[in-house]
């Protein structure tokens, strides 16, 4: 059926045509090589035509039969432009298996584009609509052809044997075969044997079995499956994964089965290096994380899914990663993982049928600007990153409560981190609105809702809390684990003298773009400030956003005509922790300021003149010092994460639009924390 396409299709009609370049045969004539030059009509608006100067576009196939495995092997590459733009395309038709009436198919093709007269990335888009089109086009061609050889009486072909077994068949017909000739045909016959001709009961799919541990799949889903799981038997050295683990990353990779193997083959080898198999037996969380990391498991969803709870809002992350360390919390996270895979597998024995994934809810109350620390930021980052590559598609649901308006910034920042298909399973609420129909109800059973969220089931979570700062670890156990040194490569240190803040500069090329800080005093007391210039700085040589410790901006100016305080002034006590964010209403030039706590006297906004600044730096006196770091969430990327978290729950849309509207003053708020 494949064959009847050439050398022109009809049905393709951007296929103008192809003739042979090469044609070849093996001895026996199990396998047909053919190598074909392939003319393809260039779809894409004319002025593109026009400047690459073609009307059509050449590509190289080679064909290979192999009548002998039973298969069909496509590769097909561009001979047009191939020192600017790159295309591979390999598709395969294969017997299934398990079953020798179902044919699988798989495709798959990769565009590298070097250079193309500056139109890269339109022949980007119009290759991949067009690559898309003819993906569907080829299913119905191959059944339109498929279809006329039934018409015309062709609906089966004999397997292939050898010539030398064909010759004998017919002998043995004939009653001519001599005694001898069983020696010869034996062994033959015996090396013609392939893997997939033998089936054990180990490899057997049936339908009770997959519809009570594995959920439906569709014949090629199932063939994957086989597949990957035969691969890992023949050549992976450790403990095969069940089924159901298999299935996990097939899942994820869409089913695109060498993609899937890849991804399995770096969990299997990491799961090996961190001995995770062996996580629940010896894993025993510290008595600290016990008491303040306020999460647990609670009963299941009306799916039957285990239930994880989360009160994110009323943990003290900071507080958790100085007393245990990053470490001590990515190893609990992922037992929690072992363990919602475990109850999973229990409550699919329980319910009577396939269970794979767990609901988490999570409760943002107390979420605040404290959240944002740098450092814990980045530590949730590297265990999303972790969990997404060697725990994929167990997450079954997200269920995200009472979020707060500060929400949307922690969203812009951990967001694109998080798999396009995870996102799709989150459901955001703020305030009370997960009350209700359309809330909670419609995923938990009211005798399952926990009391801390108005239902009236007893929840034996932990509270979480503030850690005391008394159970930190000392500077030399952080020192010994590395953390320190990461923690503060992540900041800048400065120095403040009276007269002589620290200031830094950030340029702001769209409004509603969010500047974040988040900064440590380590010495001292200082105010903290953000103003925006209403004209250019003062010249000099520092680039927008570096920082200095001098004169940035004209101590001539007034507050008001020249430039505004965006942030009220904010007194930051030594050993204070402070996290902030600022929505801006305008482009232009924001600084941030850090002076030293002047007396009640001296004005809120006030700028030091260039005497106070250079007696400050000739003279011995006190000095504040701290460590700070600033981020800034770009527009178009603040107001992307708005529309993804509105398409996850219009539930949401409320909180969303408070933030983002273009009318409402801009939001700014700094926190303090210890």
């Amino acid at each position: 059926a494949y064959e009847k396409r050439f050398p022109t299709c009809p049905q393709i009609p951007v296929f103008l045509g192809s003739e042979v370049l090469r044609e070849s045969r093996s001895a026996d004539g199990a396998v047909h090589v053919v190598e074909r030059s392939c003319r393809l009509r260039v779809e894409a608006p004319r002025l593109l035509r026009k400047i690459a100067g073609v009307e059509h576009v050449v590509f190289v196939q080679r064909n290979v039969l192999n009548r002998k495995e039973r298969t069909l092997l496509i590769e097909a590459h561009n001979e047009t432009f191939a020192n600017r733009v790159v295309v591979k395309e390999n598709c395969s038709y294969r017997v299934h298996p398990e079953n020798e009436d179902w044919t699988c198919f798989e495709q798959s093709a990769s565009l590298d584009i070097r250079s193309f007269f500056g139109f890269e990335s339109a022949l980007e888009k119009i290759a991949m609509r067009q690559y898309t089109a003819n993906v569907k086009r080829g299913k119905e061609v191959i059944e339109h052809y498929l279809n006329e050889l039934i018409s015309q009486g062709t609906s089966h072909i004999p397997r292939w044997t050898p010539a030398l077994a064909r010759e004998e068949d017919a002998l043995s017909q004939a009653g001519q075969r001599e005694p001898s000739s069983l020696e010869v045909c034996g062994p033959s016959s015996a090396q013609n044997l392939t893997p997939e001709s033998v089936s054990t009961d180990g490899d057997k799919l049936d339908a009770d079995y997959i519809e009570r541990c594995l959920g439906h799949l569709t014949p090629m889903q199932e063939s994957c499956l086989v597949q990957l799981r035969r691969w890992l038997q023949e050549t992976h050295k450790g403990k095969i994964p069940k089924d159901e683990h298999i299935l996990r990353f097939l899942r994820a990779r869409d089913f695109h089965l060498d993609r899937a193997r890849e991804m399995l083959c770096q969990s299997l080898s990491w799961r090996e290096q961190h001995q995770v198999d062996l996580l629940l037996e010896t894993w025993r969380p510290p008595a600290l994380l016990e008491e303040f990391y306020a999460g647990g498991w609670h009963y299941h969803d009306v799916d039957g899914r285990p239930l994880y709870i989360l009160r994110l809002g009323h943990m003290d992350t900071k507080g958790l990663m100085k007393a245990v360390g990053e470490e001590v919390l990515l190893q609990h996270i992922l037992s929690v993982n072992e363990e919602g895979q475990k109850r999973c597998e229990g409550n699919t024995k329980q319910f009577g049928r396939p269970i794979s994934s767990w609901t988490c809810l999570v409760d943002l109350e107390g979420l605040s600007l404290r959240h944002l620390w740098r450092p814990g930021v980045k530590a949730l980052l590297r265990m999303i990153e972790v969990v997404e590559g060697n725990y994929p598609e167990t997450l079954g649901r997200l269920l995200i409560v009472r979020a707060p308006r500060v929400f949307p910034v922690l969203w812009t920042l951990i967001s694109p981190f998080i798999n396009e298909n995870t996102r799709q399973k989150f459901l955001i609420y703020s305030g009370s609105n997960y009350q209700g129909p359309g809330g909670l109800v419609d995923y938990l059973d009211k005798d399952v809702i926990p009391d801390f969220l108005g239902g009236e089931c007893l929840c034996n979570v932990p509270e979480g809390g503030l850690v005391p700062k008394s159970l930190y670890l000392t500077e030399e156990d952080q020192e010994h684990g590395d953390q320190l040194r990461q923690w503060r490569e992540t900041y800048h240190s400065a120095s403040v003298l009276h007269g002589a803040p620290h200031e830094v500069t950030v340029e702001i090329l769209e409004r509603e773009s969010v500047i974040t800080w988040d900064f440590d005093i380590l010495r001292g007391d200082v105010v903290f400030s953000l103003y925006h210039a209403k004209q250019a700085l003062m010249p000099g040589p520092w680039e927008p956003g570096a920082t200095a410790g001098g004169q940035l901006m004209d101590r001539g100016w007034t507050l008001g005509a020249d430039f505004s305080c965006v942030e009220a002034p904010l007194i930051c006590r030594e050993g204070e922790s402070i996290q902030g964010s600022h929505v801006t209403r305008w482009p232009g030039v924001y600084l941030l300021q850090w002076r030293m706590h002047s007396p009640p006297a001296h004005a809120a906004c006030s700028l030091p003149g260039v005497e106070d600044v250079l007696t400050a730096v000739h003279s011995p006196g006190p000095r504040c010092k701290l460590l700070y770091y600033y981020e800034v969430l770009a527009s178009e990327d603040f107001r992307g994460s708005m529309s993804s978290l509105e398409s996850c729950a219009s539930r949401f849309s409320q909180l969303s639009a408070a933030t983002s509207s273009s009318s409402a003053p801009s939001h700014s708020s700094s926190l303090a924390s210890r």
